[in-house]
């Protein structure tokens, strides 16, 4: 039998797009003679519908919309899996319509629910309990939905939808389906991506195809679905232990769809020692997949680009190179004219002259060239475009000049580093920009506090209020510019920042989306090291060798970042022992302890205190930012991942312990 999988991208209610996807998938396995096809979790409705499933309209529009699904399956050799809600008495219950011949044969329900880390499924979903299968009405029609099996071509299948197969054996459906004589083991997933995350995955399908001894079939979302979460787009089929298909992840495709064949008739031995994927590179990982979430959410918001304050420290410096890659990697992918199109940001006119001159308007004009083979731009999609390495990244940069605008707002506190930091990038990844003063306006509104305060404020004693109202005039010039251009502003904050509070709220955390939110500022700095060198980012070099500074206060106090806190990576360990690993602050310090030869006992506990301290204080800030992207295996965004009190004791006994 033909097995394939398709990862869509999809987006939640976008009705249009997703059976378009949906649609255009089954008619590519159509071609390709695929004699089972799945597809995503929930990919009718989008997964990140939220309380919208709790709602009795989306469950009735969807089954109305699956309809139309049918319609498209025309070929009576070919089953598809198509996740759907289907919500029953109240209760709405994640599963998996199988169609064949535009019949469907039932649909196999989930029987566990993800309630960890960014999954919050128990608020929307009710699990379907083992071995329970019952009919349901709609449309005229009666369906069989539960714990259910399914025969094609006399192959026996059966379901674990994502959350079931990460259970714990005696607890996971395939134990039981095993059992009833299943074959084949489908599971459509809408599994988050997190960088290395994809190692862990792989382990649990081979290791589930080898001690079941079936065949397994893996599909996954694929990009930005709904604003935080980004899907790598995963298919994986494996059988006995063996790998027998992967796919290249975090495409920019709506469809990508990959298929093996697997003889049922031939039991072939069960591998014992399990093939280990090469080390995951993660900062590729995280520049697929950041490009990817920024790309999908230009898009999908129907904006027209991004603007961003870039100040030259490492932070907006990531955030620019990865607006640079999202071109790159999109063209590179797609084709310079798919890019544009896909994209969204660019007139017919500008499509045009790209694809016929290799350049935008404002660039020097150049004749057409004449189709050749050699060198062409990989998936471009018109003859003329080709040749060297040198042409493509200078159309690189006028593509990506439609959709990054930067500027540089000094203040007399601002150093020439940081300037020609800002501007070497600017240049490097071809961005529009800017570059002004805002002493002017810090000066206003110091003097109208000074006026009503009756005295001069100081350094000595305003220092907060001096370094915050920096930050805080440079943010309604910048919107302005992003509301002229009708694009989204980028915030820069990473998670470093976001654990202690070490930011401006209405200053430098304004924005519509702040991506980076999710990496720890020592991974931001490592990062920006190997981006220079392995994607040829030579503009990075001057931030590569600058300590990471606010530049808010005068520039003969030499402020950093680390003197403000702490060091970053010592930071960053005290955040995840806290907050991933969940301990007390005496076991953190006990841990600490444990892992630093000749540490400072003393200085340490006042870097847990400062940490805690700070970290109590700042919930308001961190409910309050610009949404986040996923990355890591964890975050601090209240909505997707790590919820606390805005209000608390702020660890008083604990560190007092201490």
């Amino acid at each position: 039998m033909r097995l394939a999988g398709a990862a869509l991208n999809q987006t939640p209610i976008d009705w249009e797009n997703n059976l378009r996807t949906i649609c255009e998938a089954i008619q590519q396995a159509k071609d390709a003679q695929v004699e089972l096809l799945c597809l995503p979790e929930l990919c009718l409705t989008g997964y990140g519908c939220e309380d919208l499933f709790l709602h009795d309209w989306l469950s009735e529009t969807a089954l109305q919309h699956l309809q139309t699904v049918r319609q498209c399956c025309t070929d009576p050799n070919m089953v598809v899996c198509v996740g759907v809600p289907v919500r029953l008495d109240g209760r709405t219950y994640n599963t998996a319509c199988v169609i064949r011949n535009q019949q469907i044969l039932g649909f196999a329900a989930k029987q566990w629910l993800a309630n960890d880390g960014v999954h919050y499924e128990p608020r929307f979903f009710t699990s379907w309990k083992a071995g329970n299968v019952q009919e349901f009405d709609f449309g005229g029609e009666t369906y069989l939905i539960g714990d259910l099996t399914f025969e094609h071509q006399g192959v026996t299948f059966g379901f674990e939808i994502c959350e079931d197969a990460w259970r714990p054996a005696q607890d996971r459906p395939a134990g039981r389906l095993k059992a009833r004589g299943v074959q084949l083991i489908v599971n459509p997933s809408a599994s988050h991506f997190a960088m290395s995350k994809t190692d862990v995955r792989y382990q649990l399908v081979l290791k589930a195809s080898r001690d079941y001894q079936v065949t397994y079939l893996y599909a996954n979302l694929l990009g930005n679905e709904a604003g935080r979460i980004t899907y790598d787009g995963e298919i994986l089929i494996a059988r006995n232990g063996e790998l027998l298909k992967r796919n290249q992840l975090l495409s920019y495709k709506d469809v990508d769809l990959e298929f093996a064949d697997v003889d049922f008739s031939q039991e072939p031995p069960v591998t014992e020692h399990i093939t280990p994927l090469p080390t995951p590179d993660e900062y590729r990982e995280l520049n697929q997949a950041l490009s990817l979430a920024l790309f999908d959410y230009l898009r999908k918001a129907r904006s027209k680009g991004f603007v961003l304050s870039l100040s030259g420290g490492a932070d907006s410096c990531m955030c620019a190179v990865g607006v640079a890659e999202l071109v790159r990697l999109g063209v590179l992918e797609l084709g310079v004219e798919g890019f544009m199109r896909k994209a969204g940001a660019y007139t017919e006119d500008e499509i045009r002259f790209a694809v016929d001159y290799q350049q935008l308007p404002g660039g020097p004009v150049q004749e057409p060239r004449k189709e050749t083979d050699a060198g062409r731009v990989q998936g471009a999609s018109h003859p003329g475009l080709q040749t060297t390495g040198n042409e493509r990244r200078t159309l690189n940069q006028q593509l990506t000049r439609r959709l990054l605008t930067c500027a540089y707002q000094g203040t007399v506190n601002s150093s020439d580093d940081t300037y020609l930091s800002a501007k070497e990038l600017a240049d490097d990844t071809g961005a529009v920009f800017f570059s002004w003063d805002i002493d002017q306006e810090v000066k206003g509104y110091t003097g109208k506090i000074e006026h009503a305060l009756g005295r001069e404020l100081s350094w000595k004693t305003d220092d907060l209020t001096l370094q915050n109202i920096q930050a805080r005039v440079r943010a309604p010039s910048i919107w302005m510019l992003a509301n002229v251009l009708n694009c989204l502003l980028i915030t820069t904050s990473n998670r470093s920042e976001a654990a202690v509070g070490y930011c401006t709220m209405d200053g430098d955390t304004a924005g519509s989306i702040s991506p980076i939110a999710g990496v720890d500022k020592a991974f931001v700095k490592q990062w920006l090291v190997w981006a220079e060198a392995e994607l040829n980012y030579p503009g990075l070099h001057r931030v590569n060798n600058l300590q990471p500074t606010a530049e808010l206060r005068p520039l003969e106090d030499k402020q950093t970042d680390e003197r403000d806190l702490m060091p970053y990576p010592l930071l960053n360990r005290i955040e995840r022992l806290a907050f991933y690993e969940r301990l007390s602050p005496q076991q953190v310090l006990a841990r600490l302890e444990g892992e630093l030869e000749d540490a400072d006992v003393e200085q340490l506990k006042v870097y847990v205190k400062r940490f805690y301290s700070l970290w109590s204080r700042n919930q308001w800030k961190r409910e309050r930012y610009a949404p986040s992207f996923h990355l890591d295996d964890y975050n601090l965004d209240p909505r997707s991942w790590l919820r606390f009190p805005i209000l608390s004791g702020g660890f008083a006994a604990e560190l007092g312990a201490l």
